[in-house]
């Protein structure tokens, strides 16, 4: 039998983008194939206040797993940027309890993808700025899935 946060056993999976000014937030099908963009959040005053909203998503779209980006340096090591969003993943997991898993992806190159998608569609530089977020956020949850996919005999 398939674990919960296993494509699969019926439950979406979120893809969380965090920024300094926004997080991206994207979603899985409920079978676990299919990574969309979903919203952009403002940072809010405290962190705690930003967890509390990305949860509220996660429980109104049936989530089970919640996917956080982890910003690794270019040699895959831990820069200041990683250590910080290893504490904030932390804080997430504490919130979130045992009823989701948090864990993290590596998110190397997503906003570039995105951001290269985006143009190659024709959307103009103001209206990427909007966007860009969840679309990396989408780039990052679907290389999950599919490695997530790759690992399921």
């Amino acid at each position: 039998m398939a674990a919960v946060n296993e494509p699969g056993a019926g439950g979406r999976a979120l893809g969380v983008d965090l920024g300094e000014r926004r997080i991206g937030l994207a979603l899985s099908d409920p079978g676990g194939v299919i990574a969309s963009p979903h919203s952009v959040l403002r940072r809010g005053r405290d962190r705690a206040g930003d967890h509390r909203a990305i949860l509220a998503v996660a429980r109104d779209e049936g989530v089970v797993a919640i996917v956080v980006g982890l910003p690794r340096s270019l040699s895959g090591g831990l820069g200041p940027a990683a250590r910080a969003a290893l504490a904030e993943i932390d804080e997430l997991r504490a919130s979130a309890g045992a009823c989701m898993t948090v864990e993290a992806c590596d998110e190397r190159f997503t906003t570039v993808v995105a951001e290269r998608a985006l143009v190659e569609g024709g959307v103009r530089r103001q209206d990427r700025r909007a966007v860009v977020d969840k679309v990396a956020a989408a780039v990052m949850l679907q290389s999950w899935l599919d490695a997530r996919r790759r690992a399921v005999p």
